[in-house]
């Protein structure tokens, strides 16, 4: 998946969500070229991609740090 996300564009790899299997895990990039709105990029296994601002990924970060995801999480597993 990351090769035709990275094929398409200047897109930096960041980190990849998963990475124990061949299924094509969410990752997310970093698009220097792209207007800071939508500078990063998260993909998903199905094609999919979401793009955010900086600070909007701060926030998500800072939240996801803070618990707000914890019900989430605890309900799959």
């Amino acid at each position: 998946m990351s090769e035709t996300f990275a094929a398409s564009g200047d897109l930096r790899h960041v980190t990849t969500f998963c990475g124990n299997c061949d299924c094509g895990c969410p990752e997310l990039f970093l698009d220097d070229a792209a207007p800071a709105e939508r500078r990063v990029v998260l993909t998903d296994d199905f094609g999919q991609r979401v793009q955010m601002s900086l600070a909007q990924l701060k926030v998500l970060v800072e939240d996801v740090k803070d618990g707000a995801l914890d019900k989430v999480v605890t309900a799959v597993v």
